[in-house]
């Protein structure tokens, strides 16, 4: 397997990656906050059905307080992210083998060997790449071939790496 491809210098690409990479570690903020606000809402009611809701009702506004902020976090970094690296827009490319995912941006180049990957997730747009349980690196789909993105689905489906 030899799989080349370019990505072109497009101010929104650096910002759709940001977010893909950011997207997979913060759903567990909006998770947390989800349980905070239901906690915080349930105990609101129950004390004060039972009459001691004057002396907890602290506790129960702190936890959906903090619910709502855990659950804006999300929202607030992602735009972040795309703000902040709407300037690194370079023109790069990728060289993906049977031994490692070659990156190229602008005069800057890395790459990972599939050897370190654990798992890589599908989007929409992009395979996340994971090394241990960290995002580490994106493969956009959309700019390869059909050809090229099928047989390096087949090849991450072959090593069991792929998940949905």
């Amino acid at each position: 397997m030899h799989i080349r491809f370019d990505v072109p210098a497009d101010p929104a690409y650096p910002g759709r990656v940001a977010a893909a990479l950011s997207s997979a570690q913060l759903r567990r903020y909006v998770v947390i906050g989800a349980v905070l606000v239901t906690v915080g809402a349930v105990g609101l009611l129950v004390s004060r059905g039972f009459g001691w809701g004057d002396q907890t009702l602290p506790v129960w506004l702190a936890m959906l307080v903090g619910g709502l902020l855990a659950m804006l976090y999300w929202p607030w970094l992602r735009l972040r992210a795309r703000r902040r690296s709407s300037g690194y827009a370079v023109e790069g490319g990728y060289d993906i083998t049977e031994d490692n995912i070659m990156m190229r941006s602008g005069s800057e180049s890395g790459g990972i060997a599939w050897d370190g990957v654990t798992q890589v997730r599908s989007t929409p747009e992009f395979w996340i790449v994971y090394v241990g349980r960290m995002p580490a690196t994106v493969i956009p789909r959309l700019l390869m071939s059909a050809e090229d993105a099928e047989t390096l689905r087949a090849y991450l489906a072959d090593r069991g790496l792929l998940r949905s």
